[in-house]
C-alpha cells in the first residue's frame, strides 16, 4: 500500500482534529493563460475569486512549466516527471506507446489510496493509458458535446456526487482559448480598453496587439467567474473544508512568444495552492512564496499534502515537506510543436534564464497553424515593411539564430539583450551551461535522439505535407 495517512512529516495531518480526515483534492487546471491577475500584482485584472484562494492559501511567485504547451506539459504533470525522460516531449505524439511499467500515474496512485478520481474533461496525454485504470468509472460526467474539452459555463452542480467520499480531481477550465485563441482574431470583445493595456517590448506598439492583450483580460476575468462556481460549489455540497485547491495553468498565453516557446511568458504560470482548515501545513513557509517551483513539484506536493508515498520514479518535490529545500534551478523544454521541428532547453535559476537552441539552421518562428491568427499575420506584415524592432524581426531570422541566450531577469524582465556573449556573465553562463548538460546526461534527456521516420511521416502526412524543417525532406 502506498498510503501513509499518519505520515505527519508529509502532510500534518494527524492532531486529532479534521486534518485527520482523508482530504479531496482538486486541480483547476486552466489552458493557456499568463499570471495578469490581482494577487500576482496586475493593476486592471478583474480576479476577485483568485484573489481570495490567494488570501487564504499559498501564492508561488515563480512557478514554471515543464514545456510551453498543452500535451508535453500534461504528460508531464500526470507522470510527476520532466516528460523528455520517458518520451513524451513531442507535442501531438503520432506514435503513442504505453508509459514503462513502472511508471504509475497520479490517478492511479489516489485509485490504489481509496479514492474516487475524474478527469473533468481534457487530458491530452503522449501516451497510451486506459482511462478507466486512472480515473474512476462511477465518476457521472455531466452532459457535454465533446468527450475531450473543458468545463462550459458556469454550472459545477456536477460536483454534488463527490459529497461523502475522498477524491482527487481535475476540472479543466478554457482560459486563453475561450471564445477562441487569444489574438486569433481582431477586433475581439472585452471589457478592458485598448487604452489601458501595456504592449512589452517583444511585441509591435499596434491596435492589434493592444486588442489581443485587452482579450486575455476578459478570458482570464471570465476564468475568474468559472473558479468561483467552482469554489461556491464546494461550499455548498459541504466539501470545502477538507478540500485542497490547487490553481494553476498548462502554460501562458497565446500571444506570439509565449505560448510554445521558452521565455518568461511562455513556461511562467500562476500557481495557488489552498487549504481551508489547518492552514499552517501550507502556510508555515508563508503565504507567499519566491520559490523556484516546477509543474512536476505540483504532482509530487499533491500526494504529499493527502499522505501517500511519492514513489521514487517521480522528479519533483514536495513544496510543503518538512524536509523541503529550494531549487538553484528549473529546467524546461521545447521539442517538435506540430510539425514544427526544434530542440531548446532553458534554465531558469532566481535571477537568470539561459536558453540553449540546438537547432541553428532555422527561425524561431517556423511556419505553423497560428500564422493566420491576427497577431501572427501583423508581425509578417510588419517585417515585409520593415517596421519590426530588431528582437521582433529576430523570431524570423534563419540565419543569425543564437546557440545560447541568456537573460537578466531583474533588468531585462522581458528578455530583449542577451548576454551570452557579454564576458562580463560569462561565469554565470558557464554555471547554467552545465547545469543543463549534466541534467540532459543524468535524464538521458529523449529530445537528444532523432525522432523515427514513422513518426515523421504521420506527421508530414497530417499537415498535408506542409512541412519544412528538413527532417522531413526524405518524404519531399
Amino acid at each position: 500500500m502506498l498510503v501513509a495517512f499518519c505520515a505527519a512529516a508529509l502532510t500534518g495531518f494527524c492532531h486529532g482534529d479534521a486534518r485527520a480526515e482523508r482530504p479531496n483534492i482538486l486541480w483547476i487546471y486552466v489552458d493557456d493563460m499568463s499570471d495578469w491577475m490581482g494577487c500576482y500584482g496586475d493593476p486592471i485584472a478583474v480576479t476577485p475569486n483568485i484573489d481570495r484562494l490567494a488570501e487564504g492559501g499559498v501564492l508561488f511567485q515563480h512557478a514554471y512549466m515543464p514545456a510551453p504547451v498543452c500535451s508535453t506539459t500534461r504528460s508531464a504533470l500526470i507522470t510527476g516527471t520532466m516528460q523528455t525522460t520517458h518520451g513524451l516531449h513531442q507535442h501531438r505524439t503520432m506514435i503513442k506507446n504505453p508509459l514503462p511499467d513502472d511508471l504509475t500515474t497520479i490517478p492511479e496512485l489516489f485509485r490504489q489510496a481509496g479514492y474516487l478520481t475524474f478527469n473533468e474533461a481534457k487530458d491530452d496525454y503522449n501516451f497510451v493509458r486506459d482511462r478507466e485504470t486512472m480515473y474512476s468509472p462511477e465518476f457521472q460526467r455531466p452532459s457535454r458535446k465533446q468527450v475531450n474539452s473543458h468545463m462550459l459555463g458556469r454550472d459545477a452542480s456536477w460536483l454534488k456526487q463527490l459529497k461523502g467520499q475522498p477524491f482527487f480531481g481535475q476540472i479543466q477550465l478554457k482560459g486563453g482559448k475561450f471564445g477562441g485563441e487569444t489574438g486569433a482574431k481582431f477586433p475581439t470583445e472585452s471589457r478592458f480598453d485598448t487604452d489601458r493595456v501595456s504592449v512589452p517590448p517583444q511585441y509591435p506598439e499596434h491596435p492589434v496587439f493592444r486588442d489581443a492583450i485587452a482579450r486575455h483580460y476578459e478570458q482570464i476575468a471570465e476564468t475568474d467567474a468559472q473558479v468561483g462556481a467552482i469554489l461556491d460549489a464546494l461550499k455548498a455540497y459541504d466539501m470545502w473544508d477538507n478540500t485542497a485547491v490547487f490553481f494553476f495553468t498548462d502554460h501562458g498565453s497565446p500571444l506570439p512568444r509565449a505560448k510554445q516557446f521558452l521565455y518568461e511568458d511562455g513556461l511562467k504560470v500562476p500557481l495557488i495552492v489552498h487549504w481551508p482548515t489547518g492552514n499552517d501545513v501550507i502556510t508555515r513557509r508563508g503565504n507567499v512564496r519566491a520559490d523556484l517551483v516546477s509543474g512536476i513539484d505540483i504532482t509530487a506536493s499533491t500526494l504529499g499534502l493527502a499522505g501517500i508515498a511519492i514513489p521514487e520514479f517521480m522528479e519533483g518535490v514536495d513544496l510543503f515537506a518538512e524536509d523541503y529545500a529550494s531549487q538553484q534551478y528549473v529546467i524546461s523544454a521545447r521539442d517538435r510543436m506540430g510539425n514544427a521541428i526544434d530542440r531548446i532547453r532553458t534554465v531558469r535559476s532566481q535571477r537568470f534564464r539561459y536558453i540553449r537552441n540546438y537547432k541553428l539552421d532555422r527561425a524561431l518562428f517556423q511556419p505553423q497553424y497560428r500564422d493566420k491568427y491576427a497577431t501572427f499575420a501583423t508581425l509578417q506584415k510588419l517585417l515585409r515593411l520593415g517596421k519590426l524592432s530588431p528582437i521582433q524581426a529576430s523570431y524570423f531570422d534563419a540565419e543569425h539564430r543564437p546557440a545560447e541566450e541568456l537573460y537578466d531577469l531583474v533588468d531585462d524582465p522581458h528578455q530583449i539583450n542577451n548576454l551570452a556573449e557579454n564576458p562580463e556573465f560569462r561565469s554565470v553562463l558557464e554555471s547554467h551551461r552545465q547545469h543543463l548538460a549534466d541534467w540532459e546526461e543524468a535524464t538521458d534527456d529523449k529530445g537528444r535522439y532523432p525522432e523515427s521516420r514513422e513518426s515523421l511521416k504521420r506527421v508530414f502526412e497530417s499537415s498535408a505535407g506542409k512541412c519544412v524543417s528538413p527532417e522531413y525532406d526524405f518524404l519531399k
